[in-house]
């Protein structure tokens, strides 16, 4: 009996850890929704198996796998469809901007005023007033940007322009088309660009293949 626990742990153990590869996850702090639940269900099928001595190994490999193509399949999809990667990672949420706390965002979010506070402690910062931005990411960690004279979000990402940060950085699709033509470019031509009061920094799409 516990030779046969020994060898499905065994085999359960290399397996995940060839599944993970293949998914191409990092630390678990910065998996996603999706990536968390595929993680927990992964945990609870490999201990099906493990716990069951008469049930095949089968039983939690066949799904695993199936878990980890759904898992793929969603992320290139994601990748591809800006709509369906906010619907499944959501959104960064800007909850410091200009130095004042948006208590609006915050609530949406249910997230405490001792929850920023401890944030920013663990980043070494003791006061708010010394904060610009701080943008609470899809992980749920929290970027801090002091002395920033740069919004922290991009007005376009991967061709597709956010018209709340345009909004916020006060400019229009007509200043945009302007800079595209400056640079001689097309949207489509922009993996990431963000402004600053000094210049607008791009990342092309050629430069992040």
């Amino acid at each position: 009996m516990y030779i046969i626990i020994a060898v499905k742990t065994f085999l359960l153990y290399f397996f995940i850890i060839i599944m993970y590869r293949i998914m191409g996850k990092k630390e678990v702090g910065e998996l996603g929704i999706g990536d968390l639940i595929v993680t927990v269900l992964i945990a609870e099928l490999a201990a099906l198996s493990i716990e069951n001595i008469e049930t095949s190994i089968l039983v939690s490999i066949v799904p695993i796998i199936v878990l980890v193509l759904c898992e793929m399949a969603i992320s290139f999809i994601s990748l591809k469809s800006e709509s369906i990667r906010n619907f499944i990672d959501g959104k960064p949420s800007v909850i410091i901007k200009n130095g004042k706390v948006n208590f609006t965002m915050m609530t949406k979010l249910r997230y405490t005023l001792d929850d920023l506070i401890t944030q920013l402690r663990e980043k070494g910062i003791k006061s708010l007033e010394e904060v610009d931005y701080a943008v609470l990411e899809n992980s749920g960690t929290l970027s801090v940007f002091q002395n920033s004279d740069a919004y922290p979000m991009p007005f376009i990402l991967d061709g597709v322009i956010d018209y709340n940060v345009l909004k916020e950085i006060k400019k229009d699709r007509t200043w945009i088309q302007n800079f595209l033509k400056k640079e001689h470019l097309e949207l489509e031509d922009i993996f990431y660009a963000f402004y600053t009061k000094e210049k607008t920094y791009i990342i092309k799409k050629t430069e992040v293949l």
